[in-house]
């Protein structure tokens, strides 16, 4: 097996990847090609087949596993395998945890980190929200182990939701040990919950893609939903605490042109807003510099940031 991130150019290739994407186009010539996204889960690779009716082609869609055979170049400055045979591969012939992105920690150390959060809890309403999805239901808990936060940007491989998560838990904890203001409970809960609508808003590897419900709805109401869900089983849960749990959740992405309904009312809303952003935006900074790893020199402009980067020298 040759990993993508050990692929150098000028190297010729024959191997076995995922077909992430296929789409088929025209020079300007009007000749057609197929552009590829070739995954593993060490990251993805661009491929052109710039003949697709030659006899090297075999017939295969997305999201086959196809041996590809071809010549590594770099074009604009990224890595690009120009493919000359293609044939879908049988099952026996590779290992599907071999093509998806997976986290570098631990997920079961991760959850029970995360579930000790969840039992410094003492408001019994909200104590019984955890239990609800993170102790009480068993398909919950193998999706939110394995799902990934994002299909790009930040925490997009299998363990990232729950990487994300607690991370997020994280920083609210120190957050609520520096500002008594903040009710630890509710912070707690609503850190937990934030994303739990990931789960169906995107589909599990090796696909990673937007479900119906994730493009019409989106993760924020889906889990919004979610957590009504929960309260629904639970006997006089408090109206006024249900809002603010649910506010929290609603307000995470902090401004209306991010996707939430709503901006941040309580502190705890905006403390969770805080904790979500600065991970996500640091897992970016982490992505890219590993992206780019023993490139020294400026990395150039990027959108997220608005701002062009470089490595700090070590």
């Amino acid at each position: 097996m040759r990993y993508i991130n050990t692929l150098c150019e000028g190297e010729t290739i024959r191997n076995i990847y995922l077909c992430k994407g296929k789409r088929s186009a025209e020079t300007r010539n009007g000749k057609p090609y197929d552009n590829l996204i070739l995954q593993d889960k060490t990251g993805t690779l661009d491929g052109k087949v710039w003949d697709p009716n030659s006899s090297g082609i075999a017939d295969y869609d997305e999201m086959d596993f196809i041996e590809v055979y071809g010549e590594i170049i770099s074009y604009n400055n990224a890595l690009q395998l120009n493919i000359k045979q293609i044939r879908k591969a049988y099952e026996d012939e590779y290992n599907p945890a071999d093509y998806m992105p997976s986290t570098e920690k631990d997920p079961e150390a991760m959850y029970q980190e995360l579930l000790s959060y969840g039992r410094q809890v003492k408001n019994p309403y909200l104590r019984k929200i955890i239990e609800y999805y993170f102790e009480n239901d068993p398909e919950f808990i193998k999706k939110f182990k394995n799902h990934s936060a994002a299909k790009t940007v930040h925490h997009g491989f299998a363990g990232g939701l729950l990487e994300h998560t607690l991370s997020v838990v994280r920083f609210c904890e120190y957050m609520a040990g520096a500002y008594p203001i903040l009710n630890r409970d509710l912070l707690y809960t609503a850190a937990m919950c934030h994303d739990i609508g990931k789960i169906r808003e995107l589909s599990p590897f090796p696909a990673n893609d937007y479900t119906d419900d994730g493009q019409l709805l989106g993760h924020i109401v889906i889990g919004v939903e979610m957590i009504s869900d929960a309260i629904r089983t639970i006997p006089d849960f408090p109206e006024v605490l249900a809002s603010e749990l649910k506010h929290c959740v609603i307000a995470h992405h902090g401004e209306l042109e991010y996707g939430s309904p709503k901006k941040p009312a309580l502190a705890e809303a905006m403390a969770l807003n805080f904790a979500d952003c600065t991970d996500a935006k640091m897992q970016t900074l982490t992505e890219i510099f590993k992206d780019k790893q023993g490139n020294r020199e400026w990395l150039g402009y990027n959108r997220l940031f608005e701002t062009n980067l470089r490595r700090t020298e070590m």
